[in-house]
C-alpha cells in the first residue's frame, strides 16, 4: 500500500505537468527569449523522469518509517506540499503563459524542498539524499525561470 501512496501522487503530478506543458512547447515557449544556459528541450523529460523516480523512492522510504517516528508526519506533509507546487508550476508557466506567476511559485517550492530534505534527514537519511538532486534542479530552474521572466518582461 505504501508503494501506491508514494507512486500515484508522483505519477499524477507528472501527468498534470505534461498536460500543461506540451501544448505550449512548439508555440509560446519556442518564441520566448531564453538565457544562453537554457537547456535544450530534450533534456527536461529524462531529468524529470529521474527526479520523479527519486522522489517516489524517497516518499516510499518515509512512508515505510513507523507512524510514531518523530518527524515522519511533517516530512511527508512537506514532501506532498512541494509536490503540489511542482504540479502547479507547469500550469502557471506553460498553460497560463506566466513566467512571473511561475516564479512566485518556484521560490516557495524550492524552500519547501529544502525543508523536506532537512526533516526527512531526521527520519531516513537515504530519503533525504534522494531529494538533493531535486533541490539542485529546482534551484537551477528558479534561476532559469527568473531569467526568462526578466528577458521577456
Amino acid at each position: 500500500m505504501n508503494i501506491l501512496l508514494a507512486v500515484v501522487p508522483i505519477l499524477g503530478a507528472s501527468v498534470l505537468g505534461q498536460l500543461a506543458t506540451y501544448p505550449s512547447i512548439a508555440g509560446w515557449y519556442a518564441e520566448l527569449a531564453k538565457p544562453p544556459f537554457n537547456p535544450p528541450n530534450w533534456v527536461f523529460a529524462p531529468v524529470w523522469t529521474a527526479l520523479y523516480v527519486l522522489m517516489a523512492y524517497a516518499a516510499w522510504r518515509l512512508l515505510q518509517a513507523h507512524r510514531d517516528t518523530p518527524g515522519r508526519s511533517l516530512a511527508l506533509a512537506l514532501f506532498f506540499a512541494q509536490l503540489a507546487l511542482n504540479a502547479l508550476w507547469s500550469w502557471l508557466f506553460f498553460a497560463l503563459h506566466s513566467p512571473l506567476a511561475a516564479l512566485l511559485n518556484i521560490v516557495p517550492q524550492w524552500l519547501l524542498i529544502l525543508a523536506t530534505i532537512e526533516r526527512a534527514r531526521l527520519v531516513d537519511k537515504v530519503a533525504a539524499a534522494c531529494l538533493v538532486p531535486l533541490a539542485l534542479w529546482v534551484g537551477f530552474a528558479a534561476v532559469l525561470n527568473f531569467s526568462i521572466w526578466y528577458l521577456n518582461g
